[in-house]
């Protein structure tokens, strides 16, 4: 495959107080991109969840740095970005007539990895 990519590092926000769902369409906007390009891509976007994925983001670039120090961090690219759903927190409404409704707030673990493009001639 001339498009293979290999992951140097990883890093992940646990229990974020988001639905996964929400954070997927920041998520899915980044994934495959370079890691310059998504950072500024993740400051233009007008969603709450955007600071905490761009946080997510640069720290894996961080961690491919302290692994490795021939690391170029302009030839870093997304390798991975997914979402996976969180615990829920069940709550409890008061509603009419001594009733309660129950509604859940939902979190979501947010992962991101960021590896190098492997060449088409090293192959």
């Amino acid at each position: 495959m001339a498009n293979q990519t290999n992951t140097l590092a990883k890093s992940e926000a646990r229990y974020m107080r988001v639905s996964a769902q929400k954070a997927r369409l920041v998520v899915d906007m980044i994934r495959g991109r370079q890691a310059g390009d998504a950072i500024t891509i993740l400051r233009g976007v007008n969603k709450r969840v955007a600071p905490s994925v761009e946080k997510v983001l640069r720290s894996a670039i961080a961690n491919a740095e302290n692994k490795s120090e021939d690391v170029d961090v302009d030839k870093l690219f997304v390798t991975e970005a997914y979402v996976n759903e969180g615990p829920r927190m069940k709550r409890i409404r008061p509603a009419p007539m001594g009733r309660a409704y129950r509604y859940q707030r939902r979190m979501a673990h947010i992962v991101v990895k960021v590896g190098e493009r492997a060449e088409a001639g090293e192959e």
